[in-house]
Protein backbone atom coordinates (compact mmCIF):
# COMPACT_ATOMS: atom_id res chain seq x y z
CA UNK A 1 0.00 0.00 0.00
CA UNK A 2 2.81 2.22 0.62
CA UNK A 3 4.60 1.24 -2.36
CA UNK A 4 1.25 2.37 -4.24
CA UNK A 5 1.12 5.53 -2.57
CA UNK A 6 4.64 6.51 -3.43
CA UNK A 7 4.18 5.51 -7.11
CA UNK A 8 0.94 7.48 -7.23
CA UNK A 9 3.07 10.25 -5.86
CA UNK A 10 5.78 9.83 -7.86
CA UNK A 11 3.39 10.27 -10.99
CA UNK A 12 2.60 13.15 -9.39
CA UNK A 13 5.56 14.52 -9.46
CA UNK A 14 6.25 13.58 -13.18
CA UNK A 15 2.85 14.81 -14.37
CA UNK A 16 2.71 17.91 -12.88
CA UNK A 17 5.42 19.73 -14.56
CA UNK A 18 4.13 18.70 -18.14
CA UNK A 19 1.08 19.96 -17.11
CA UNK A 20 1.87 23.52 -16.56
CA UNK A 21 4.21 23.59 -19.35
CA UNK A 22 0.84 22.33 -21.45
CA UNK A 23 -0.76 25.28 -20.06
CA UNK A 24 1.95 27.98 -20.46
CA UNK A 25 2.24 26.72 -23.74
CA UNK A 26 -1.47 27.18 -24.35
CA UNK A 27 -1.43 30.64 -23.04
CA UNK A 28 1.39 31.54 -25.04
CA UNK A 29 -0.42 30.38 -28.40
CA UNK A 30 -3.50 32.73 -27.15
CA UNK A 31 -1.17 35.36 -26.60
CA UNK A 32 0.29 35.13 -29.69
CA UNK A 33 -2.69 35.02 -31.69
CA UNK A 34 -4.09 38.01 -29.39
CA UNK A 35 -1.29 39.90 -30.46
CA UNK A 36 -1.18 38.66 -34.21
CA UNK A 37 -5.17 40.18 -34.27
CA UNK A 38 -3.77 43.41 -33.24
CA UNK A 39 -1.57 43.39 -36.34
CA UNK A 40 -3.36 42.29 -38.91
CA UNK A 41 -6.13 45.08 -37.26
CA UNK A 42 -3.31 47.51 -37.48
CA UNK A 43 -2.58 46.62 -41.25
CA UNK A 44 -6.06 46.56 -42.57
CA UNK A 45 -6.48 49.93 -41.21
CA UNK A 46 -3.53 51.22 -42.79
CA UNK A 47 -4.00 49.68 -46.28
CA UNK A 48 -7.20 51.52 -46.75
CA UNK A 49 -4.52 54.11 -46.95
CA UNK A 50 -3.14 51.73 -49.96
CA UNK A 51 -6.86 51.36 -51.62
CA UNK A 52 -7.01 54.97 -51.22
CA UNK A 53 -4.30 55.32 -53.56
CA UNK A 54 -5.48 52.32 -56.16
CA UNK A 55 -8.72 54.91 -56.37
CA UNK A 56 -6.44 58.20 -56.53
CA UNK A 57 -4.61 56.60 -59.50
CA UNK A 58 -7.58 54.33 -61.65
CA UNK A 59 -10.30 57.62 -61.15
CA UNK A 60 -9.32 59.65 -64.42
CA UNK A 61 -9.60 56.10 -67.35
CA UNK A 62 -13.54 55.93 -65.92
CA UNK A 63 -13.97 59.51 -65.65
CA UNK A 64 -12.81 61.02 -68.35
CA UNK A 65 -15.02 61.28 -70.94
CA UNK A 66 -17.81 62.67 -68.31
CA UNK A 67 -15.42 65.73 -67.12
CA UNK A 68 -14.56 66.72 -70.81
CA UNK A 69 -17.81 66.38 -71.89
CA UNK A 70 -19.21 68.13 -68.86
CA UNK A 71 -16.78 70.98 -68.46
CA UNK A 72 -15.61 71.26 -71.93
CA UNK A 73 -12.01 70.09 -71.63
CA UNK A 74 -9.85 69.46 -73.97
CA UNK A 75 -7.86 66.35 -74.28
CA UNK A 76 -4.13 68.50 -73.53
CA UNK A 77 -6.18 70.12 -70.00
CA UNK A 78 -7.25 66.35 -69.29
CA UNK A 79 -3.52 65.39 -69.72
CA UNK A 80 -2.92 67.81 -67.12
CA UNK A 81 -5.70 66.57 -64.88
CA UNK A 82 -4.16 63.21 -65.21
CA UNK A 83 -0.58 64.16 -64.80
CA UNK A 84 -0.32 66.48 -61.96
CA UNK A 85 -1.10 63.48 -59.20
CA UNK A 86 2.19 62.82 -59.96
CA UNK A 87 3.68 65.70 -59.23
CA UNK A 88 1.49 66.01 -56.41
CA UNK A 89 2.83 62.90 -55.56
CA UNK A 90 6.59 63.91 -56.01
CA UNK A 91 6.16 67.15 -53.73
CA UNK A 92 4.22 64.58 -50.81
CA UNK A 93 7.37 62.31 -51.09
CA UNK A 94 10.18 64.77 -50.64
CA UNK A 95 8.04 65.84 -47.38
CA UNK A 96 7.09 61.98 -46.65
CA UNK A 97 9.96 61.24 -44.49
CA UNK A 98 9.94 64.57 -42.51
CA UNK A 99 6.14 64.43 -41.77
CA UNK A 100 6.14 60.76 -40.59
CA UNK A 101 9.17 61.10 -38.39
CA UNK A 102 8.01 64.32 -36.82
CA UNK A 103 4.24 63.64 -36.09
CA UNK A 104 4.86 59.70 -36.07
CA UNK A 105 3.12 56.93 -38.51
CA UNK A 106 0.10 57.56 -37.32
CA UNK A 107 -0.07 61.55 -37.54
CA UNK A 108 1.05 61.16 -41.08
CA UNK A 109 -1.79 58.83 -42.08
CA UNK A 110 -4.17 61.01 -40.11
CA UNK A 111 -2.89 64.25 -42.44
CA UNK A 112 -2.79 62.55 -45.67
CA UNK A 113 -6.45 61.41 -45.55
CA UNK A 114 -7.67 64.73 -44.57
CA UNK A 115 -5.83 66.24 -47.51
CA UNK A 116 -7.44 63.71 -49.51
CA UNK A 117 -10.61 64.21 -48.43
CA UNK A 118 -10.02 68.05 -49.46
CA UNK A 119 -9.14 66.89 -52.94
CA UNK A 120 -12.30 64.96 -53.55
CA UNK A 121 -14.55 67.67 -52.51
CA UNK A 122 -12.81 70.11 -54.65
CA UNK A 123 -12.83 67.54 -57.04
CA UNK A 124 -16.71 66.72 -56.69
CA UNK A 125 -17.24 70.28 -56.43
CA UNK A 126 -15.74 71.87 -59.87
CA UNK A 127 -17.20 73.56 -63.01
CA UNK A 128 -13.49 74.74 -64.22
CA UNK A 129 -10.00 73.07 -64.70
CA UNK A 130 -8.49 75.24 -62.22
CA UNK A 131 -10.30 73.56 -59.31
CA UNK A 132 -10.57 70.09 -61.05
CA UNK A 133 -6.62 70.19 -60.98
CA UNK A 134 -6.45 72.02 -57.71
CA UNK A 135 -8.35 68.74 -56.26
CA UNK A 136 -6.00 66.45 -58.44
CA UNK A 137 -2.86 68.46 -57.06
CA UNK A 138 -3.70 67.65 -53.38
CA UNK A 139 -4.83 64.20 -54.21
CA UNK A 140 -1.43 63.63 -55.70
CA UNK A 141 0.39 65.31 -52.09
CA UNK A 142 -1.67 62.69 -49.92
CA UNK A 143 -1.00 59.32 -51.57
CA UNK A 144 2.65 60.63 -51.96
CA UNK A 145 2.93 60.62 -47.95
CA UNK A 146 1.36 57.34 -47.67
CA UNK A 147 3.35 55.92 -50.44
CA UNK A 148 6.17 56.44 -47.95
CA UNK A 149 4.53 55.95 -44.74
CA UNK A 150 2.23 52.67 -45.19
CA UNK A 151 4.89 50.09 -46.09
CA UNK A 152 7.72 51.55 -43.34
CA UNK A 153 4.37 51.40 -40.50
CA UNK A 154 3.79 47.83 -41.51
CA UNK A 155 7.32 47.02 -41.85
CA UNK A 156 7.40 47.82 -38.21
CA UNK A 157 4.77 46.84 -36.39
CA UNK A 158 5.36 43.31 -38.13
CA UNK A 159 6.58 40.26 -36.87
CA UNK A 160 9.72 39.21 -39.14
CA UNK A 161 8.16 35.73 -40.15
CA UNK A 162 4.91 37.24 -41.24
CA UNK A 163 6.61 40.77 -42.75
CA UNK A 164 7.14 39.79 -46.44
CA UNK A 165 3.59 38.52 -46.58
CA UNK A 166 1.50 41.06 -44.80
CA UNK A 167 3.69 44.22 -46.33
CA UNK A 168 2.19 42.64 -49.95
CA UNK A 169 -0.89 44.04 -48.19
CA UNK A 170 0.33 47.37 -49.38
CA UNK A 171 0.07 46.55 -53.05
CA UNK A 172 -2.81 44.16 -52.88
CA UNK A 173 -5.01 46.61 -51.42
CA UNK A 174 -3.79 49.58 -53.81
CA UNK A 175 -4.40 47.08 -56.90
CA UNK A 176 -8.32 46.20 -55.42
CA UNK A 177 -8.86 50.13 -54.96
CA UNK A 178 -7.93 50.50 -58.43
CA UNK A 179 -9.95 47.80 -59.73
CA UNK A 180 -13.17 49.19 -57.78
CA UNK A 181 -12.75 52.49 -59.39
CA UNK A 182 -12.74 50.58 -62.73
CA UNK A 183 -15.92 48.78 -61.89
CA UNK A 184 -17.47 51.41 -59.88
CA UNK A 185 -16.95 53.86 -62.70
CA UNK A 186 -18.34 51.90 -65.20
CA UNK A 187 -21.65 52.57 -63.21
CA UNK A 188 -21.40 55.93 -61.76
CA UNK A 189 -21.19 59.63 -62.86
CA UNK A 190 -17.47 61.01 -62.45
CA UNK A 191 -18.89 62.99 -59.73
CA UNK A 192 -20.48 60.69 -57.70
CA UNK A 193 -16.85 58.46 -58.05
CA UNK A 194 -15.27 61.24 -56.72
CA UNK A 195 -17.41 60.83 -53.38
CA UNK A 196 -16.39 57.13 -53.25
CA UNK A 197 -13.21 58.20 -53.07
CA UNK A 198 -13.77 59.39 -49.29
CA UNK A 199 -14.90 56.49 -47.80
CA UNK A 200 -11.35 54.65 -47.57
CA UNK A 201 -10.51 58.11 -46.15
CA UNK A 202 -12.82 57.67 -43.48
CA UNK A 203 -12.41 54.35 -42.15
CA UNK A 204 -8.68 55.17 -42.03
CA UNK A 205 -9.51 58.29 -40.04
CA UNK A 206 -11.69 56.53 -37.52
CA UNK A 207 -9.82 53.43 -37.63
CA UNK A 208 -6.24 54.97 -36.34
CA UNK A 209 -8.41 55.76 -32.86
CA UNK A 210 -8.18 51.77 -32.30
CA UNK A 211 -4.73 51.05 -33.45
CA UNK A 212 -1.52 51.51 -31.58
CA UNK A 213 1.69 53.37 -33.30
CA UNK A 214 4.65 52.45 -34.46
CA UNK A 215 6.69 50.85 -31.39
CA UNK A 216 10.00 51.89 -32.69
CA UNK A 217 9.00 55.29 -34.13
CA UNK A 218 7.97 55.49 -29.96
CA UNK A 219 11.32 54.36 -28.88
CA UNK A 220 13.14 57.13 -31.24
CA UNK A 221 11.00 59.87 -30.17
CA UNK A 222 11.67 58.74 -26.87
CA UNK A 223 8.53 57.88 -25.58
CA UNK A 224 9.79 54.89 -23.18
CA UNK A 225 6.79 54.23 -21.32
CA UNK A 226 4.26 54.09 -24.81
CA UNK A 227 7.34 51.79 -26.86
CA UNK A 228 6.85 49.03 -24.18
CA UNK A 229 3.08 49.73 -24.12
CA UNK A 230 2.45 49.51 -27.85
CA UNK A 231 5.04 46.47 -28.55
CA UNK A 232 3.20 44.52 -25.67
CA UNK A 233 -0.30 45.01 -27.24
CA UNK A 234 1.54 44.04 -31.05
CA UNK A 235 2.76 41.28 -29.94
CA UNK A 236 0.07 40.05 -27.02
CA UNK A 237 -0.67 40.79 -23.31
CA UNK A 238 1.24 37.58 -21.91
CA UNK A 239 3.97 37.95 -24.89
CA UNK A 240 7.71 37.41 -23.51
CA UNK A 241 8.65 40.84 -25.35
CA UNK A 242 12.15 41.57 -23.48
CA UNK A 243 13.93 39.97 -26.12
CA UNK A 244 12.83 42.46 -29.25
CA UNK A 245 12.17 45.27 -27.01
CA UNK A 246 16.38 45.13 -25.56
CA UNK A 247 17.15 44.85 -29.61
CA UNK A 248 15.29 47.82 -30.48
CA UNK A 249 16.72 49.67 -27.51
CA UNK A 250 20.34 48.61 -28.42
CA UNK A 251 19.73 49.50 -31.83
CA UNK A 252 18.46 52.89 -31.36
CA UNK A 253 20.71 53.71 -28.72
CA UNK A 254 23.38 53.04 -31.26
CA UNK A 255 22.50 55.11 -33.79
CA UNK A 256 21.14 58.08 -31.33
CA UNK A 257 25.21 58.81 -31.20
CA UNK A 258 25.55 58.98 -34.82
CA UNK A 259 26.03 62.74 -36.13
CA UNK A 260 22.90 64.89 -37.38
CA UNK A 261 21.94 63.22 -41.10
CA UNK A 262 21.72 65.54 -44.66
CA UNK A 263 21.11 64.03 -47.99
CA UNK A 264 25.32 63.37 -48.08
CA UNK A 265 24.93 60.79 -45.46
CA UNK A 266 23.21 58.31 -48.02
CA UNK A 267 26.40 58.22 -50.09
CA UNK A 268 28.71 57.30 -46.92
CA UNK A 269 29.95 53.59 -47.01
CA UNK A 270 27.36 52.10 -44.78
CA UNK A 271 24.57 53.61 -46.63
CA UNK A 272 25.12 53.67 -50.20
CA UNK A 273 24.67 50.00 -51.04
CA UNK A 274 20.85 50.59 -49.36
CA UNK A 275 20.55 53.68 -51.48
CA UNK A 276 22.21 51.71 -54.31
CA UNK A 277 19.24 49.14 -53.70
CA UNK A 278 16.00 50.97 -53.13
CA UNK A 279 16.21 53.61 -56.12
CA UNK A 280 17.56 50.97 -58.21
CA UNK A 281 14.40 48.67 -57.93
CA UNK A 282 12.39 51.69 -58.00
CA UNK A 283 13.59 52.76 -61.35
CA UNK A 284 13.73 49.80 -62.88
CA UNK A 285 9.95 49.39 -61.27
CA UNK A 286 8.85 52.62 -63.24
CA UNK A 287 11.23 52.32 -66.29
CA UNK A 288 10.22 48.78 -67.24
CA UNK A 289 7.38 50.31 -69.27
CA UNK A 290 4.12 49.43 -66.42
CA UNK A 291 2.52 52.86 -66.65
CA UNK A 292 2.97 52.95 -70.74
CA UNK A 293 1.59 49.73 -70.86
CA UNK A 294 -1.39 50.68 -68.81
CA UNK A 295 -1.57 53.87 -70.55
CA UNK A 296 -2.00 52.29 -73.98
CA UNK A 297 -4.62 49.11 -72.83
CA UNK A 298 -7.64 50.85 -73.25
CA UNK A 299 -6.62 51.16 -77.15
CA UNK A 300 -4.82 47.79 -77.09
CA UNK A 301 -8.06 46.04 -76.19
CA UNK A 302 -10.29 48.55 -78.56
CA UNK A 303 -8.00 47.33 -81.51
CA UNK A 304 -8.44 43.94 -80.48
CA UNK A 305 -12.32 44.29 -80.32
CA UNK A 306 -13.12 44.53 -76.49
CA UNK A 307 -14.49 47.20 -74.62
CA UNK A 308 -12.52 49.58 -73.11
CA UNK A 309 -14.15 49.81 -69.78
CA UNK A 310 -14.39 45.51 -70.13
CA UNK A 311 -10.95 45.55 -70.63
CA UNK A 312 -10.06 47.71 -67.77
CA UNK A 313 -11.94 45.55 -65.63
CA UNK A 314 -10.39 42.41 -66.56
CA UNK A 315 -6.74 43.77 -65.86
CA UNK A 316 -7.11 45.60 -62.77
CA UNK A 317 -8.88 42.28 -61.96
CA UNK A 318 -6.11 40.22 -63.09
CA UNK A 319 -3.64 42.38 -60.70
CA UNK A 320 -5.65 41.94 -57.34
CA UNK A 321 -5.40 37.87 -58.20
CA UNK A 322 -1.89 37.77 -59.03
CA UNK A 323 -0.79 40.09 -56.25
CA UNK A 324 -2.48 38.07 -54.01
CA UNK A 325 -1.13 35.05 -55.06
CA UNK A 326 1.80 36.52 -54.61
CA UNK A 327 1.32 37.38 -50.86
CA UNK A 328 1.14 33.70 -49.88
CA UNK A 329 4.30 33.48 -51.53
CA UNK A 330 6.80 35.77 -50.36
CA UNK A 331 7.80 34.53 -46.97
CA UNK A 332 8.15 30.84 -48.68
CA UNK A 333 10.23 31.79 -51.23
CA UNK A 334 11.84 34.95 -50.42
CA UNK A 335 12.05 38.23 -51.92
CA UNK A 336 14.60 37.75 -55.02
CA UNK A 337 13.26 34.72 -56.57
CA UNK A 338 9.82 36.03 -56.72
CA UNK A 339 11.77 39.98 -58.21
CA UNK A 340 13.46 37.51 -60.96
CA UNK A 341 10.52 35.83 -61.80
CA UNK A 342 8.45 39.07 -62.45
CA UNK A 343 11.53 40.99 -64.34
CA UNK A 344 11.57 37.28 -66.64
CA UNK A 345 7.98 38.23 -67.00
CA UNK A 346 7.53 41.84 -68.08
CA UNK A 347 10.61 40.96 -70.11
CA UNK A 348 8.70 38.47 -72.26
CA UNK A 349 5.48 40.92 -72.23
CA UNK A 350 7.20 43.94 -73.44
CA UNK A 351 8.53 41.70 -76.07
CA UNK A 352 5.37 40.20 -77.15
CA UNK A 353 3.91 43.45 -77.31
CA UNK A 354 6.62 44.92 -79.10
CA UNK A 355 6.83 42.40 -81.49
CA UNK A 356 2.79 42.91 -82.32
CA UNK A 357 3.08 46.71 -83.14
CA UNK A 358 6.67 45.39 -85.45
CA UNK A 359 4.23 43.41 -87.35
CA UNK A 360 1.38 46.17 -87.73
CA UNK A 361 4.20 48.74 -89.08
CA UNK A 362 5.09 46.37 -91.46
CA UNK A 363 1.33 45.25 -92.29
CA UNK A 364 2.41 41.31 -91.56
CA UNK A 365 -0.13 38.76 -89.75
CA UNK A 366 -2.76 40.99 -88.69
CA UNK A 367 -5.02 38.74 -87.21
CA UNK A 368 -2.00 38.09 -84.88
CA UNK A 369 -1.18 41.37 -83.86
CA UNK A 370 -4.25 42.33 -81.49
CA UNK A 371 -3.66 38.60 -80.03
CA UNK A 372 -0.05 39.91 -79.70
CA UNK A 373 -0.78 43.16 -78.12
CA UNK A 374 -3.47 41.79 -75.80
CA UNK A 375 -1.79 38.58 -74.69
CA UNK A 376 1.85 40.67 -73.69
CA UNK A 377 -0.42 43.56 -71.39
CA UNK A 378 -1.71 40.74 -69.65
CA UNK A 379 1.91 38.86 -69.47
CA UNK A 380 2.92 42.16 -68.00
CA UNK A 381 0.21 43.35 -65.96
CA UNK A 382 0.23 39.56 -64.08
CA UNK A 383 4.32 39.22 -63.91
CA UNK A 384 4.52 42.99 -62.62
CA UNK A 385 1.91 42.33 -59.85
CA UNK A 386 3.34 39.41 -58.29
CA UNK A 387 7.08 40.81 -57.73
CA UNK A 388 8.19 44.25 -59.22
CA UNK A 389 5.03 46.24 -57.80
CA UNK A 390 4.67 44.90 -54.29
CA UNK A 391 7.94 43.91 -53.33
CA UNK A 392 10.34 47.12 -54.00
CA UNK A 393 8.13 48.81 -51.24
CA UNK A 394 8.54 46.23 -49.13
CA UNK A 395 12.55 46.47 -49.52
CA UNK A 396 12.67 50.05 -49.42
CA UNK A 397 10.91 49.84 -45.63
CA UNK A 398 13.04 47.15 -44.19
CA UNK A 399 16.57 47.97 -45.60
CA UNK A 400 17.34 51.40 -44.34
CA UNK A 401 18.36 52.06 -40.33
CA UNK A 402 15.80 54.22 -38.45
CA UNK A 403 18.08 57.44 -38.50
CA UNK A 404 18.33 57.88 -42.01
CA UNK A 405 15.04 56.28 -43.01
CA UNK A 406 13.11 59.80 -43.09
CA UNK A 407 15.53 61.12 -45.79
CA UNK A 408 16.16 57.93 -47.98
CA UNK A 409 12.37 56.74 -48.07
CA UNK A 410 11.61 60.38 -49.25
CA UNK A 411 14.45 59.56 -52.35
CA UNK A 412 13.72 56.78 -52.88
CA UNK A 413 9.87 57.51 -52.81
CA UNK A 414 10.10 60.44 -55.19
CA UNK A 415 12.44 58.80 -57.65
CA UNK A 416 8.97 55.46 -58.01
CA UNK A 417 6.55 59.32 -58.29
CA UNK A 418 9.34 60.87 -60.71
CA UNK A 419 9.39 57.91 -62.86
CA UNK A 420 5.98 57.08 -62.94
CA UNK A 421 5.19 60.90 -64.52
CA UNK A 422 8.37 60.43 -66.76
CA UNK A 423 7.26 57.23 -68.34
CA UNK A 424 3.52 58.36 -68.38
CA UNK A 425 4.37 61.80 -70.35
CA UNK A 426 7.21 60.67 -72.16
CA UNK A 427 4.78 57.42 -73.75
CA UNK A 428 2.87 59.22 -76.55
CA UNK A 429 6.05 60.82 -77.57
CA UNK A 430 8.27 57.61 -77.67
CA UNK A 431 5.11 55.76 -79.59
CA UNK A 432 4.90 58.41 -82.28
CA UNK A 433 8.81 57.94 -82.80
CA UNK A 434 8.51 54.65 -82.73
CA UNK A 435 5.85 51.80 -80.89
CA UNK A 436 7.80 48.35 -81.33
CA UNK A 437 11.00 50.27 -81.01
CA UNK A 438 9.03 51.66 -77.41
CA UNK A 439 8.66 48.31 -76.25
CA UNK A 440 11.85 47.00 -77.56
CA UNK A 441 13.46 49.95 -74.98
CA UNK A 442 11.32 49.00 -71.95
CA UNK A 443 12.36 44.90 -73.02
CA UNK A 444 16.12 46.43 -72.41
CA UNK A 445 15.16 47.98 -69.01
CA UNK A 446 13.85 44.90 -67.89
CA UNK A 447 16.67 42.74 -68.70
CA UNK A 448 18.78 45.03 -67.32
CA UNK A 449 16.53 44.59 -64.11
CA UNK A 450 17.29 40.61 -63.92
CA UNK A 451 20.97 41.71 -63.79
CA UNK A 452 20.91 44.42 -60.80
CA UNK A 453 18.29 42.04 -58.79
CA UNK A 454 21.26 38.71 -59.46
CA UNK A 455 24.55 41.43 -58.98
CA UNK A 456 22.75 43.72 -55.61
CA UNK A 457 19.81 42.70 -54.40
CA UNK A 458 19.51 41.33 -50.93
CA UNK A 459 17.20 38.47 -49.63
CA UNK A 460 15.72 39.53 -46.59
CA UNK A 461 13.32 36.73 -45.74
CA UNK A 462 13.12 35.55 -42.05
CA UNK A 463 15.33 38.28 -40.76
CA UNK A 464 14.27 41.25 -37.90
CA UNK A 465 14.69 45.30 -39.66
CA UNK A 466 17.93 45.45 -37.19
CA UNK A 467 19.72 42.24 -38.60
CA UNK A 468 18.64 43.18 -42.41
CA UNK A 469 20.28 46.71 -41.58
CA UNK A 470 23.29 45.64 -39.92
CA UNK A 471 23.87 42.37 -43.11
CA UNK A 472 23.79 45.46 -45.35
CA UNK A 473 26.74 47.15 -43.88
CA UNK A 474 28.97 44.00 -45.02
Amino acid sequence: MAAKQEVEKGNGNITEPLIVQEKQGEAQIKSNNGGLRMVLLSIFVAVCGSFEFGSCAGYSAPAQYGIMNELGLSYSQYSVFGCILSIGAMIGAISSGWIADSIGRKGAMRMSSMVCIAGWIMVYLSFGSVSLDSGRFLLGYGIGVLSYVIPVFIAEITPKNHRGTLATANQLFIVTGLFIAFVVGAFVTWRTLALTGILPCMVLLVGLFFIPESPRWLARAGYEREFKAELQKLRGVEADISEEEAEIQEYIVTHQLLPKVGIMVLLDKQNVRSVIVGVGLMVFQQFGGYNGIVFYADQIFVSAGVPPNLGGILYSSLQVIVTAFGASLIDRLGRRPLLMVSAFGLLLGCLLTGISFFLKAHQLAPNLVPILAVTGIMVHIGFYSVGLGPIPWLIMSEIFPLHVKAIAGSLVTLVNWFGAWAVSYTFNFLMNWSSHGTFFGYAFVCAAAIVFIIMVVPETKGQTLEEIQASMNR
